[in-house]
């Protein structure tokens, strides 16, 4: 099983980044489940929202507590909440912002995560590009789908595409998505280069 957990403000579409992800899954032959958790249904209040995914049936419908993977839509919220509780040393973190992980003061998780599995990614600006609004949850996935291989792009652009409909927004969404994709491959390539590069010698 594979579980995600997702991090954000209301009105930025972290239920939906949940919603979206889960059925990218589902795209993918695989069962998928998805909710959120409120601590305040206002815009700006922090949310969270879960997705876990599986080859076979998810009987569990606990919050997630160990995710596999964080996807933070709000990095402001990096020192208000513990955004990194349970998060396994293997895995991935994907956070919408134009600073790097020094910038935003989280330098210290390149030494206890796999640096290359931790990017940051500009989504809002992306999105704002593309779409005339700053919400990244749909690029977002496309990040994700390039981090973690969990999901393939073409998923997550018929899980766009289901929510959207046939619509100018569907299309600039998937395209953002898109963007957001290839930002990440060429992010984590360079990270595993630059590994490969400062290991020692054998």
């Amino acid at each position: 099983m594979f579980e995600v957990r997702i991090h954000g403000r209301g009105g930025q579409g972290v239920v939906t980044a949940a919603e979206l992800l889960a059925v990218a899954a589902f795209e993918e032959d695989r069962f998928a489940q998805a909710f959120p958790s409120f601590g305040s249904e206002r815009t700006g209040a922090p949310v969270v929202s879960y997705c876990r995914f599986d080859d076979r049936e998810i009987r569990t419908r606990e919050p997630v507590v160990a995710p596999d993977a964080l996807i933070v839509l709000d990095p402001t919220l990096v020192h208000q909440v513990d955004l990194f509780s349970g998060l396994a040393a293997d895995g991935y973190v994907l956070v919408n912002t134009t600073h790097t992980l020094d910038e935003l003061g989280l330098g210290i998780l390149l030494e206890r995560f796999q640096h290359q599995r931790l990017v940051t990614v500009p989504a809002a600006e992306m999105a704002q590009r593309h779409t005339g609004r700053s919400v990244p949850n749909a690029v977002l996935l496309g990040g994700f789908a390039a981090l973690t291989a969990q999901v393939s792009i073409g998923a997550v652009a018929k899980s766009i595409r289901e929510r959207f409909g046939t619509t100018a927004m569907a299309d600039r969404n998937i395209t953002a998505a898109g963007e957001a994709y290839a930002y990440v491959r060429r992010a984590t390539a360079e990270g595993t280069e630059r590994a490969m590069l400062g290991a020692p010698a054998d």
